[in-house]
Formats: structure tokens, sequence, C-alpha cells
């Protein structure tokens, strides 16, 4: 029931969000929440005090009669909402406040009830104010995703005497109060950490790393895995690691990464050594780097092993490393982008063939085909984007002598190929772009 309404919420709430609010919404990510960051504090004119906000326990103190009052949807059907409770290892547990954290509507209803904040930190705090006889600057800036907010100002009074209590007011409207603990001003040329990077301007330029704290946790997630695998094969233990590497590394790739990548990666190759020499205490350093540590390329020392393959045959396979993975510097989406206004449908279009065009680099056949079919499924006409995933399918089977060339082959979405499989006919060559579909 939250779903379908869902459907008809999530319009209104794309339309009354806040320009630089990035939790939660379609087409945005916490990337475009630092590029933000990165054009408001980068300049030699910006600002250079930051308000670290963080609102204590947002989806659970949440006020209902705040979200009754101002949410446009059916009013009996939310109050039932709130009522309701959630269910956990068979123990009800009561929603007094908020919405549960996890439930399909919540992250709606909470942008929706934060909305509005940055209009109001705008009007009160325009760009250009009348000092005296003299205009200046208050450069005011608000970034936000979900619950975590950051503040820009001219100077730390600013902040804390004007910014700061206008916050608080507008949250205790909503029911919430901001985090005492999380919450803090600080120079820029000290630095702050925002999802998971830090801030800080060293010498007038502004660099954007990896925080400390998720270098901390990455690396404290791999040594468990690795403690708790003691005696796996070293093909497991590669299935179990690469994820979590590979997971960190591409969230911290638009960065400056570069040298934490390879700091992060020769602690792994240290906990990875003395895992390989506790399992073999009577072999020498030369035995154990030729059992697990291979050659690939220009690399050495890879941690490699073997695994079972779909068909049962042995598959070598190798532990991916955070330094390997390019950086890539973040285009970040325009602020007043919607995704349900006809007017952004074509820029939305570009980004994402751009974002395709990346995720396919290096492998030509799919890139073509995805062009040749103008980014969309002939299955079912509908965009094949990375969240969607695709199938690489063959029109004409292997097994009934089918080619493997690019004209026997095609793009569908995975749900599209389970379908064609249980039915029967063959898939058509994708038509042309239509009017319908926009300009490629």
């Amino acid at each position: 029931m939250q779903a379908l309404y869902l459907l008809a919420l999530d319009p209104i709430a794309e339309t009354l969000a806040d320009p630089n609010s990035y939790g939660f919404w379609t087409h945005r990510a916490p990337a475009d929440a630092i590029e933000q960051c990165f054009i408001a504090l980068a300049k030699k004119a910006s600002p250079q005090w930051v308000l670290e906000s963080d609102i204590r326990a947002c989806f659970a103190e949440l006020s209902h009669d705040w979200l009754l009052a101002h949410v446009p949807m059916d009013k009996a059907m939310l109050r039932t909402w709130r009522k309701a409770g959630d269910m956990e290892r068979n123990v009800l547990h009561p929603t007094e406040a908020g919405t549960p954290q996890g439930g399909i509507c919540s992250p709606v209803l909470a942008n929706m009830a934060l909305d509005g904040l940055e209009p109001r930190v705008r009007t009160a705090f325009p760009r250009q104010v009348w000092h005296g006889h003299t205009q200046v600057s208050p450069k005011v800036h608000l970034i936000r995703l979900a619950d975590d907010v950051v503040i820009t100002g001219a100077t730390k009074a600013l902040l804390e005497d004007d910014v700061k209590p206008l916050v608080e007011v507008f949250l205790r409207e909503r029911g919430l109060t901001l985090s005492p603990e999380k919450t803090a001003i600080t120079q820029i040329t000290d630095g702050f950490d925002f999802l998971g990077q830090h801030l800080r301007k060293y010498h007038g330029n502004l660099l954007i790393k990896p925080s400390a704290k998720s270098i901390k946790t990455v690396l404290r997630n791999v040594r468990s895995v690795i403690k708790g695998n003691k005696s796996a094969a070293a093909g497991t233990l590669i299935c179990h690691l690469s994820p979590i590497i590979r997971g960190w590394a591409m969230y911290h790739r638009h960065v400056v990464s570069s040298k934490t990548f390879q700091s992060v990666d020769h602690a792994i190759f240290q906990a990875l050594w003395r895992w390989a020499k506790r399992r073999h205490p009577n072999k020498g350093v030369r035995w154990v780097k030729a059992r697990y540590f291979r050659t690939s390329g220009d690399r050495h020392w890879v941690f490699s092993g073997e695994v079972r393959g779909p068909k049962g045959q042995p598959q070598a396979v190798r532990l991916f490393t955070a330094h390997s993975l390019p950086i890539t510097r973040h285009t970040k989406i325009h602020s007043e982008v919607n995704p349900y206004a006809p007017q952004c449908k074509l820029y939305l279009e570009t980004r994402l063939g751009r974002r395709m065009a990346a995720s396919l680099k290096g492998r030509r056949t799919l890139l073509n085909l995805w062009k040749r079919q103008q980014g969309r499924c002939p299955h079912c006409g509908e965009a094949i984007t990375p969240t969607t995933g695709w199938h690489n399918h063959h029109q004409v089977w292997r097994s009934h002598g089918g080619s493997d060339m690019i004209d026997n082959r095609v793009l569908l979405h995975p749900t599209c190929h389970r379908q064609f499989h249980h039915a029967l006919g063959s898939t058509r060559m994708p038509r042309p772009v239509t009017r319908a579909y926009g300009k490629a």
C-alpha cells in the first residue's frame, strides 16, 4: 500500500524538493552533494566557515501532527501508517513518533519534512546585503543529504548567532532538534568530514579525500573477513573481499584518493600476507609467495586463487585492488532538474548516455549494441540503465547454430530476457527512435 501511494507522492515531493537536497532522490547521489561542496568552497572568495549539522533521530522523532497537516496525501491512510508500528523478531514496536526507518515511504516523508529549509535560509540571508553604506555577502549556502546538513558562512559569528538559531526554529516546528555531539562550526582550513569524505583547504586549495573514519571502517571490515576465514581457500576469501574493496573504491573514486587507495591496498596486502604465513608456519616465504601471490601483466604480488566456475571447472580469480580503479571527476547534476518535468527529459537522457558510455568503456561490443538500440530494450521499449541492468542475448541461440557476431546479438533487460525465454517467437531488431522517445 505504501508503494502505491508513493507512486503518486513522489512526483509532488520531487517538484517541491530543495534544489541542493541530494538524498533519496531520483538521479541524485552523495557524489552530487560532494561536488556541490566543492563548488561552494573551492574558490578564493568562497566562505571560510562551515556549520556541520546532524539532525538527531530524524526518522524516529519527526512530528506526526506536522506530517498530517502538510503532506498532500490521504490523511486517513497516513494516520494509519503512523500507528502501525514495525515488527522485528516477532516483537511489535509501536510508532509513537516519526516514520519507521526502512519503510518504503519513510525517506520521501522525511525529505518532505526537511524541504523548505534552503529557501528559508536564502530568504534570511540573500547573496548581497547592505551593512551601513557597504554591500557585503554573507556567503550562506546549504547542502543536504537526508539528515546531514552543511551550511557555509562568511564568519563564525554569522553561523553561530544567526544561521544556527534559524535552523533550530525550523526543525522545532517539525519536532526535530540538532544533535549536539555532531553539530559544530569549523574553519575550512581545519577541515571537516561530510558523507565519508574529508574537505579541507591547503594553502588556498580545496582537497577532498576519503575521511580517516571511512578508511578505518573499510580496513576493519576487511580484517574481520580475513580473520573469519582462516581456513578458507584463497579463491573463497577473494570472493568475500573483492566486493568490499570495489564498493568502497567506487564510492571514493571521484575525489583525491589515489594515494589513499595505494595505502589501503598496502594495508590489505599486509593482512593477507600474515594470513598466508599463518596457514603454513613450516614453509618458507618463497613457497608461500609462489602459492598465493602471482604475476599479472606488469603487476607482481597479486593475491590469486581458484574457484569453481558455472560448469564446475576451476576458474582463476584475483583480488580487486582499489588503486586499479581510475580516478574520474563526477559531473554534478543541475540543481533544478526534476525527472518528472518534460523540459528535463533531454538533459537526463544525455546524462544517462554519458554514464552508460563510461560504464561500458572497454567493452566496445556492448557499447555499440547499446548505441544501435538507442539505449532502449527492444522487447519493452524502456531505457537500459546501470540500475536496470542488461543481458547480452543471442537472437538465434548458439545451440541452434547462431553466430556470436554483433548482428545476432541484442541487449535486453534481465526481466525481459526471462519473459522472452518463456514466450514463443523471436526478438525483433530495435526500431528507430520515434518522437515518443525523444531525440537520442
